[in-house]
């Protein structure tokens, strides 16, 4: 099963916060995506990773935590507990505890969007392009490609190459 996920390029993110919006908007006023400032050089968006081998899921005594067909990690909300455990084995800290309704939260990947085929609300809005959504492998292939050709054009005009700006 291919795994799709919203990869983030934090040479492109420029602390605008629109993905924080979009997902606020999607999500009856949450947001599950956060723009940090880093070192102030750069800003990157951190949401959940939707890992391949999800400590979350794995954790999860209730099996609330699963996997869709697009390999998204999702919360089943009735069978949530409210044990904290995915919120304190996740390495990025992304689950958080509803206060109100005593259960988890975290990320879908806009399923009800993904659903209709649209894209996830944050990797829609992005301005800059920072936010892609897609397998890993394919976007993988897609940057080693834009660099080869960057690096053949820069070759060729006898630049140095950089990898950033990929």
């Amino acid at each position: 099963m291919a795994r799709k996920t919203v990869f983030i390029d934090f040479s492109k993110c420029i602390e605008c916060r629109a993905c924080e919006v979009a997902c606020e908007r999607e999500h009856n006023g949450r947001s599950f995506i956060n723009v940090f400032e880093w070192q102030e050089m750069a800003a990157m968006a951190l949401n959940c990773r939707h890992c391949e081998n999800a400590p979350c899921v794995e954790v999860c005594p209730t099996n609330a935590l699963y996997r869709d067909e697009d390999g998204a990690v999702l919360l089943a909300p009735q069978k949530c507990i409210g044990c904290l455990m995915c919120g304190i084995v996740c390495p990025f800290g992304i689950p958080e505890l509803d206060s109100l309704n005593k259960i988890m939260m975290k990320c879908d990947l806009c399923a009800h969007r993904r659903a209709e085929g649209k894209l996830p609300a944050c990797v829609e809005t992005c301005p800059t392009d920072a936010l892609l959504f897609g397998d890993f492998n394919d976007i993988q292939r897609m940057r080693r490609e834009k660099f080869t050709e960057k690096a053949i054009e820069s070759t060729k005009e006898g630049e140095k190459i950089s990898l950033m700006g990929l």
